[in-house]
Formats: structure tokens, C-alpha cells, sequence
């Protein structure tokens, strides 16, 4: 931790110091907690105010919006949390040299934290709109920041600080939805078992928690949600960034899986001003792999979600704005500009659309199947769910490469993993290397040519079946979990008829809307609204192919908004 000549200037708790693993972020003080030097002070100044404080008073308050960045000149910032009580504990010291802040401030959700004077103290304070000049022109410093604030968000994750309570029985489906919701979007929660302890007993007695409306989220502000769906979750928590009802975008992003994250990168680094709507979380379906071991540059792989939140902190860097959790619902293409209206709320205007709005996950037709989806049913294999299989068998359904990094992942935490896969054969669906891996593995099975049948349980799945073609009878075992991967429908219902699909529902665009060729291999059936990605029609289904499409569109998108001003 940090150490000046005055002993008491450690940057973070000093009970939590000596517990510290040398990978956590907190363990790396130089990156996570830097001091700025005399030049690089000096080259801050012209873009903030020095003011000054007295011992005690409030910088900043968990929950406001838009918090400035502050760099302490002398004196020192106390950063604190609010447990459930409500009271305040100070976790991390910001003294002279040192700044504060982390992720949230590139947007305008809450943030997460207080602020304080922990004595009388000079700050040199940068406004939001000053400190994004700022970190596009001093990219030395820049570049030391940004290290500072995405470890800073790693480190209050890690160690579940200033976040929100998940109190809920064990295993339960909407307590796996709500994490699974909070964690991809960066947002900190502890997960507190109603089992009964006497923990337990005290906090369902301190927030007078109904007990039959399981699971509840508590908020450090004493909010109490029970079974909150995601934008409830969204708004309460400040997740959702208020949006300016005149406001007219450059462009607005459908959705924040590989091609739209890119789209928006490349869009808002180019000075488009630039908005993104997406239903859940940055990274669609790909932000739920637990490895991508065959994106370029990434030799021993990254998840998913690491590399969505990678691309979602790059954007907002850049300055673009998401509307996280919320889903649009429709298009109306009469007008110019554009009109996206998002959950029947609200509508937002743009000059120009990029759709990149992926596609649902394939469900199986079974009796019972909607009744175990979250209780056992899951399309996705991350760390959570597999704290759920550590020494059980598992059943993962599908041939292609989503499945097979499943089965790879759980195969480590999981007893066994069967894989059913309906072709008789991995080769036409899947990479050599993950069937060689596959292959390789004492603890997979496959089963090809083999279909699921049947789901059993109770509130929960306890037994499945499944019967391979030409098999006289099916065979059932005690399996408790079961992983869907067999592809996705595409997401464009919300068009309602403004563009033309093919016969699946993907977007055409490019020479095959009518046989025409319009002006970009991505513009769709309207000039101006452009689609990449798994929702347009003949795409390449990989995270590089998304990728490359949204960053090459953004081309064509300032082509056509150059021709519609001239």
C-alpha cells in the first residue's frame, strides 16, 4: 500500500492489505493507486480549478451522477462505502500526487462510493467535459488513469465492496439471473445465502425482508427489491444513464455484442456522436463464453465478458454513451432523422443506425422446459454456473464451437460432461482444436446423433433423459444441470416491416436487398441504416467476422452522413 513519510497514508484498508493475493489489483499499488509527478501535475492544471476543503467535508455521495475527477494537492481524499447499515467505512486513501475516481467516470451512472477531505486539503479539480479533453490529449497521462480506474473497478468487484446484497436460497434461478446481470455490467454484489444462519437471520430481521418474495436485493442506500427484473435493477441501482429527450445522435448502435462494441469504438473515436441500446449487458451472446480462444491476438484465450468489457470501457472512453437494459421496441424508418423508440418509454433519434442487434438463444421443445430455465436450464457456462456443477455431472446440448468451450470449461469444475449433439459427426460444426480437446478429455463424453427427451425435478431439474437415433429406449440419470447451446433466432421483431429479411428473419443488406448495390456491403434495404453482425443475413457467425464488420460499416456511416448534409 501507499507509504509516505506520514505512516497512516495507506491506500487501502489496512486489515484488508495483509490479505491481498499478489494478483489483485489492490497488491498492485504503483498501477492502481499511482502518484503523478511534478510535470505531469503541472500539465493537468490548466484544465481544472485548485479549491480547497476543510476536514470532513463531502466531495462527492454514493449515488450522484457526473462526479468530477479530483487530484489531491496536499492534504487527503478518504474513499468510503456504505454497508447495509448505512454507515460509512472508509476502505482507501487518496493523498497528495493521487487522484480519485474509477470507471464511472466515463458515464453518468451513480457512482459507486463517497468522497471526503480527510483533512484540510488543496484539489485540483477537472470537470467531466475538461477531464475528456484531457485524456484525449495528454496520452501519457491518460494512459496511466485509465490502468488506475479499470483496476480500481477490478478491486471493489474482487472484494465485493460498495456493491449491493443478493439474498436468496441456494441455486435459484432469479438470484442466478440477477448476479449474472450485475456482474456483466461491472457492478459490484455479495451473495448471502438464506439458509437459515444466524447471518442470515440478523439481515432478514435488520430490512424486515419478506421471506415469501425471495430473492431480494439491498442496496447500501436501503433499498430493498424484491425479484426486481433487469431495468428495475438498472434504474434503482443507477445503471441507466438519463438519455436528453431532443437530443439528435449521429448514430445510435443496436446493441453492444462484437459488432456493435466495435461499431461504436471506431464511431465515437472518429468524433460521431454516438448512443448504444442494449436489452441486457455489453457482449450479446459472446459476453457469455467462457473462453475465446481463437480471437486474434489472444494466444491463451479471454472470456467473453472480459473481452466485452474491454471494448465497453474503450468506447466510453471515446465518449460514447449506452443505454444499458433497455430494449428497442421499435423503428419507425418514415421520418428523418430516424426514430428507435426503447420499451414504449421513450424514443431516441438518429442520423444514421447501426444494427447490431444479435440473436436469441434456440430453446428446446420439451415438456416442462420453460420451468427449469434458471432452476437447471442454462445458455451459458461462466464461473457462476459452474460453482453450480463442482463434482456433478452435467449435460451440455449442441455441436458447435459455443458448446464445445462449455464442455472444455466445465469439464474442470464438473464430474463428467455429456455432450448431445443431433448430427453425427463434430467435424461440420465445430473447430479441430476444440474437438481434439474434446477428445482428449476423460471427463467428455460425446453422444452424437442423440437428442434430450426429458427434464424431471421438482422446483428444481433433477433428472434428465435422452436417446440416441436408432435406440430402442431412452436412458435417464440424475443430472441437475444442462447446458443449451444450439444456435440463436435472429433479433428483429422490433423492425416492425421497415426493412427486408430474408426468410429466417435475418437483415439483407448489401447486393442482396432486391439485387441492387447500394452503396455499402452492410447498408440494409433504407440507406442510412446499416446492419452487421449475427443479425444480418449471410454474416460469418465468429466474434473476429462481428468485429471486423461493425469497425469497416463505420466507414460507410460517415460516407452517408457526409452525402445527407451536402
Amino acid at each position: 500500500m501507499t507509504r509516505n513519510n506520514d505512516s497512516r497514508a495507506r491506500t487501502v484498508d489496512a486489515n484488508l492489505h495483509d490479505a491481498l493475493d499478489p494478483s489483485d489489483p489492490y497488491a498492485r499499488e504503483q498501477q492502481t493507486f499511482p502518484q503523478l509527478d511534478d510535470e505531469e501535475i503541472e500539465r493537468l492544471r490548466p484544465y481544472g480549478c485548485v479549491e480547497h476543503y476543510g476536514q470532513g467535508d463531502i466531495l462527492f455521495s454514493r449515488g450522484d451522477r457526473g462526479v468530477d475527477f479530483l487530484l489531491v494537492l496536499s492534504g487527503a481524499i478518504e474513499i468510503f462505502e456504505l454497508d447495509t447499515e448505512n454507515v460509512p467505512h472508509v476502505f482507501a486513501l487518496h493523498t497528495a500526487r493521487q487522484f480519485s475516481g474509477e470507471l464511472d467516470l466515463f458515464n453518468d451512472r451513480m457512482v459507486l462510493v463517497g468522497g471526503r477531505a480527510a483533512e484540510p486539503s488543496e484539489l485540483l479539480r477537472i470537470s467531466r467535459s475538461q477531464f475528456y479533453r484531457m485524456m484525449s490529449t495528454e496520452q501519457a497521462i491518460s494512459d496511466k488513469i485509465m490502468r488506475a480506474l479499470i483496476l480500481r473497478r477490478t478491486g471493489v468487484i474482487n472484494h465485493e465492496q460498495a456493491g449491493v446484497t443478493v439474498f436468496a436460497e441456494d441455486n435459484e434461478g432469479e438470484a442466478l439471473r440477477i448476479r449474472r446481470f450485475l456482474e456483466r455490467n461491472g457492478y459490484p454484489n455479495h451473495l448471502l445465502p438464506a439458509d437459515g444462519s444466524p447471518e442470515a437471520e440478523r439481515f432478514a430481521s435488520s430490512h424486515c425482508i419478506d421471506m415469501s418474495r425471495l430473492p431480494v436485493v439491498v442496496s447500501p442506500r436501503q433499498a430493498v427489491l424484491y425479484q426486481p427484473s433487469n431495468p428495475e435493477l438498472a434504474d434503482q441501482l443507477g445503471l441507466t444513464e438519463h438519455l436528453e429527450k431532443d437530443e439528435v445522435y449521429d448514430l445510435v448502435v443496436v446493441g453492444a455484442g462484437p459488432s456493435g462494441l466495435s461499431a461504436t469504438v471506431y464511431a465515437a473515436s472518429e468524433s460521431l456522436n454516438t448512443l448504444v441500446i442494449e436489452v441486457e449487458a455489453p457482449g450479446g451472446q459472446a459476453g457469455t463464453s467462457s473462453k475465446i480462444e481463437n480471437y486474434l491476438g489472444f494466444p491463451v484465450g479471454i472470456s467473453g465478458q472480459a473481452l466485452a468489457g474491454r471494448a465497453w470501457i474503450q468506447a466510453q472512453k471515446f465518449g460514447a454513451r449506452f443505454a444499458v437494459s433497455r430494449a428497442a421496441s421499435r423503428l419507425d424508418c418514415s421520418t428523418r432523422p430516424f426514430a428507435i423508440h426503447i420499451a414504449d418509454e421513450c424514443s431516441v433519434t438518429a442520423r444514421a443506425i447501426v444494427i447490431a442487434s444479435g440473436a436469441t438463444y434456440r430453446t428446446l421443445d420439451l415438456p416442462n422446459y420453460s420451468q427449469y430455465e434458471g432452476q437447471g436450464i442454462h445458455y451459458a457456462a461462466t464461473a457462476m454456473e459452474a460453482q453450480l456443477c463442482t463434482g456433478e455431472d452435467v449435460v451440455v446440448v449442441g455441436g458447435g464451437n459455443s458448446s464445445g468451450q462449455a464442455a472444455v470449461f466445465l469439464s474442470r469444475h464438473a464430474r463428467h460432461v455429456y455432450m448431445l449433439v443431433r448430427n453425427d459427426t463434430l467435424a461440420e460444426t465445430m473447430s479441430d482444436y476444440l474437438i481434439q480437446r474434446i477428445e482428449d478429455s476423460s471427463a467428455i463424453s460425446v453422444h452424437t446423433a442423440t437428442e434430450l427427451t426429458a427434464l424431471d425435478g421438482d422446483r428444481f431439474l433433477k433428472q434428465v433423459s435422452w436417446q440416441k437415433r436408432g435406440q430402442a429406449s431412452p436412458e435417464t440419470h440424475e443430472i441437475r444441470n444442462v447446458f443449451v447451446m444450439i444456435g440463436a433466432v435472429p433479433n428483429t421483431d422490433w423492425l416492425g416491416g421497415c426493412l427486408q429479411l430474408d426468410k429466417e428473419g435475418f437483415v439483407l443488406t448489401g447486393a442482396a436487398v432486391n439485387g441492387s448495390q447500394p452503396s455499402s456491403p452492410f447498408t440494409s434495404s433504407i440507406e442510412g441504416i446499416f446492419a452487421v453482425g449475427d443479425v444480418r443475413s449471410g454474416s460469418v457467425k465468429r466474434v473476429a467476422s462481428g468485429v471486423g464488420e461493425g469497425s469497416v460499416c463505420v466507414q460507410h456511416v460517415h460516407s452517408y452522413l457526409n452525402d445527407s448534409t451536402d
